[in-house]
């Protein structure tokens, strides 16, 4: 069994008691890269039972530059499982080995910055059947932590009172449409629970970078408040399967000409060991999505990135959330 950093244990891998609170999220993320198919992806449900529905997502870079993804609020009653829309996240051995599924269609996308506006892009994009199963081996310890209180004042200013992630060795198979890929590369996974809302944290930068079986690594820089008063950032470099805690780390960014669209990554970051390191990213395929409660509207631009570290050249995200001015 891998090992654990922080307050959690094996059981934190399964499913959580729903808790009271209207925005009550339980949710389960897998990325994957395989620079060999040069194919890369991401997928999430997030449970809402309180609310009735789950956010289920899947988007996946191809190749050729295109992107298949899709999105749904499938109907849900209770928080038994990750499985909705024909995505299925499954724990075969706890913090070890995870299974995640998909029988589904998805949009096809020759120019991912179409879904900037989601509506056009669904109807102006064909669609086709995508499937996908993939197993999910740690390859790196199970880091995070657990509160019993909220992280902040109420259920409305809360992100998530629990998280955790581990970095991940991904094999498997993915088809879209006529095309199959066989999978063999690296990702992270993550997985939370407790009241969300996605405007509660005013913007952040999360970048999850991963060189091969022996180097990987998870940037996190977080900003709650407009002021930039309440910061945080730190993050993960794993070597051999060790732990070295980012204490401090600042990202910075090119964008494109609308000056939202992230297209490099530079972060400085220093370790609990003493190192400082500065890795580079540059965004190989990019698609800007955005999530809405009421009349709020938070950006996520989501980029697969080409990272390089030291010597090292990897593959891995850079996220990007901003709450919309």
């Amino acid at each position: 069994m891998a090992r654990i950093i922080g307050n959690l244990d094996p059981a934190d891998d399964y499913m959580h008691p729903l808790g009271p609170e209207p925005n009550f999220n339980e949710s389960a993320y897998y990325n994957f890269f395989d620079t060999r198919a040069s194919l890369g992806g991401w997928f999430r449900i997030g449970n809402r039972a309180n609310e009735g529905q789950a956010e289920m997502t899947v988007c996946l870079y191809l190749p050729d530059g295109k992107v298949a993804f899709t999105f749904a609020r499938p109907r849900i009653d209770n928080n038994d499982a990750h499985d909705a829309g024909g995505l299925t996240f499954e724990v075969v051995e706890p913090t070890e080995t995870h299974r995640t599924t998909f029988d589904g269609r998805c949009v096809l996308m020759a120019e991912p910055r179409d879904m900037k506006d989601p509506s056009k892009a669904f109807k102006n994009n064909p669609k086709v059947a995508v499937r996908f199963d993939l197993q999910h081996d740690a390859a790196g310890p199970l880091y995070g932590h657990k509160n019993e209180e909220l992280d902040g004042g109420s259920a409305e200013e809360s992100f998530a009172k629990a998280h955790f992630e581990q970095h991940m060795h991904v094999t498997g198979s993915v088809q879209i449409g006529d095309d199959v890929y066989d999978v063999d590369g690296y990702g992270l996974r993550d997985h939370s629970w407790g009241p969300r809302h996605w405007q509660a944290i005013h913007q952040y930068e999360w970048l999850t970078l991963n060189f091969g079986p022996d180097l990987a690594a998870m940037v996190s820089v977080v900003q709650k408040d407009a002021a930039g008063e309440q910061r945080s950032a730190g993050g993960v470099i794993i070597r051999d399967g060790e732990m070295d805690r980012i204490v401090e780390a600042t990202v910075d960014a090119e964008y494109e000409d609308n000056g939202t669209f992230h297209k490099t990554v530079t972060a400085h970051v220093k370790t609990q060991s003493g190192e400082s390191h500065t890795i580079t990213g540059t965004v190989q395929n990019f698609i800007p999505l955005r999530n809405r409660r009421s009349e709020l509207e938070t950006y996520i631009g989501e980029g697969m990135t080409e990272w390089k570290l030291g010597d090292r050249t990897g593959y891995g995200l850079s996220e990007f959330l901003r709450q919309a001015k």
